[in-house]
């Protein structure tokens, strides 16, 4: 069952949707050689603090921090520590969440560490993010999953990978329904399963988070003893972008950029939905 939202709900998430933005504001700046996971977990709670927000991440099956921070070869999930300090040349996902009034809002971007990252590097970042934007244009009246999981797919696998050979869609882990709860249905696969068939037909009130996830080398992973940190079996490093997206009778809202969408959506030629909270 897919929960579809009124305008009203829609509005709520939006308000945790500005707060997951400002968190990753606050990590972004703290993200520098030097600092731990741990700092910018810290950083996170700060930002909940000031918005009197609750964080989703924690506790969430047990989760033990604010956010998730993975850093070069992991995907999703790892868990901020005094122990991990970055350094120049790292790559950090960095995955937040907020609830409001029992709304959740969840978004993830990749930062660069320092300077002097391989072009592989900020090239791998730039596919995975352009991919998620492409899914979010797919968020239209009429479409149905499949066609935000194609989108995506179809964006990576026409991109020319440096130095030759294929992108690796991880295949374990993809998008999902968000709303009164952090996971809810439907699962979005960030590639095309037909197994699976067409999915839900996207109407008003829809709301999905759309986040791909994609390495320089293999699309299968592994987890670590922890039970926790997901890692490429094959060692290479990977990128993560996330957005919580709403479907509106007036287009798509992204509830967890500071404008809305409306800048990348133009792009696509679509106009964003107006911000309820305007």
């Amino acid at each position: 069952m897919v929960q579809i939202k009124t305008p009203e709900q829609i509005a709520k998430m939006r308000e945790a949707g500005l707060v997951v933005a400002a968190i990753h504001a606050a990590t972004r700046e703290a993200a520098v050689p030097g600092a731990t996971t741990m700092d910018l977990d810290q950083a996170a709670r700060k930002v909940l603090a000031e918005h009197d927000a609750k964080p989703n991440f924690l506790g969430y099956g047990g989760f033990p921090a604010t956010i998730c921070t993975s850093v070069n070869e992991v995907v999703v999930h790892g868990i901020p520590s005094d122990e991990v300090v970055l350094k120049d040349g790292d790559v950090i996902s960095i995955d937040a969440g907020a609830i409001i009034d029992g709304w959740h809002g969840d978004a993830a971007f990749t930062a660069f560490v320092g300077s002097g990252h391989a072009p592989e590097l900020l090239e791998l970042s730039r596919v995975t993010e352009e991919s998620m934007w492409a899914g979010i244009a797919a968020m239209k009246q009429g479409n149905r999953l499949i066609d935000v999981s194609r989108a995506i797919e179809t964006y990576i696998r026409r991109q020319p990978k440096p130095g030759g050979g294929k992108y690796g869609i991880i295949e374990d882990y993809g998008g999902h329904g968000i709303g009164t709860e952090m996971h809810m249905d439907p699962h979005l696969l960030n590639y095309v399963e037909k197994r699976r068939g067409k999915g839900p037909k996207l109407v008003p009130g829809f709301c999905l988070a759309i986040e791909p996830m994609v390495s320089l080398g293999t699309p299968r992973t592994e987890v670590l003893e922890d039970d926790w940190t997901v890692i490429t079996t094959d060692g290479t490093w990977s990128s993560h972008w996330e957005h919580s997206v709403a479907l509106t009778e007036e287009g798509p809202l992204v509830l967890t950029a500071p404008d809305g969408g409306k800048a990348k959506l133009a792009e696509h030629g679509i106009t964003a939905a107006p911000d309820p909270l305007a």
